[in-house]
């Protein structure tokens, strides 16, 4: 089992993921840069948040174009994971890896705090070790979070179960007050098809030790762990 985390430039929540995965979940990883081609010794790959390449054009679209991309979308479709967090969820839908857009926040004004998200899907490879029985508690950092779709796309991720989080309150509900940024029925992360590649805009990487307030996001690391473990 090997975890990479892509270093775009920009790229500045890297080292919080190595650092989670290396010495929290003691899982082998190593930095994946941006101009890197072959990733096909990885079992989970992870794009983290930031800015990456300074968020020029908009929010993630460089990085599609970046030379590890081609890669990366290959080690989807074998199958293997992976996940984008924040600027990677960005980077995930600009390169129609995972469907939709995210744009500016309503208010138009970058957020930086705690959040509670609900479970929608306790069945995928990235939710089966996180917590059901209360809302997880995972910070955002962000000015670009707004997950927006059309109908047709909302359609299909009500269907296929593909709407894995929801911003709520503390008690389970998705409110529009619990709602930090206008997303479309209060969407804060998103599966494809096959479950194996998800998007998120919350940073379970930062709520993965009680130290930081919150080690509920430990969970959708350990899951995908314990899956890659089984195959």
């Amino acid at each position: 089992m090997k975890f990479g985390v892509v270093r775009f430039p920009g790229s500045n929540c890297d080292q919080d993921a190595y650092y989670v995965l290396r010495d929290v979940l003691n899982v082998p990883v190593e930095y994946i840069w941006h101009a890197d081609t072959d990733v096909r010794s990885y079992d989970c790959i992870v794009l983290p948040g930031g800015f990456s390449y300074g968020d020029y054009l908009r929010t993630g679209a460089i990085a599609r174009f970046a030379p590890v991309m081609d890669s990366i979308r290959a080690h989807a479709e074998r199958g293997k994971f992976l996940i984008g967090i924040c600027n990677g969820f960005q980077v995930l839908c600009e390169a129609h890896l995972l469907p939709g857009a995210l744009v500016r926040n309503v208010g138009l004004k970058f957020i930086c705090r705690q959040v509670h998200l609900r479970v929608e899907n306790a069945g995928t490879p990235w939710t089966t070790d996180a917590r059901t029985e209360r809302p997880l508690r995972i910070p955002i950092a962000h000015g670009e979070g707004c997950y927006v779709a059309d109908a047709d796309t909302l359609a299909e991720l009500h269907a296929g179960g593909r709407i894995v989080f929801r911003y709520c309150d503390a008690e389970g509900h998705p409110t529009s007050d619990s709602n930090p940024n206008g997303s479309v029925e209060n969407i804060a992360g998103i599966a494809n098809a096959s479950f194996n590649v998800l998007g998120m805009m919350p940073h379970p990487e930062r709520a993965s030790e009680r130290l930081l307030g919150s080690d509920d996001g430990r969970g959708i690391f350990a899951s995908v762990i314990k899956r890659i473990a089984r195959s």
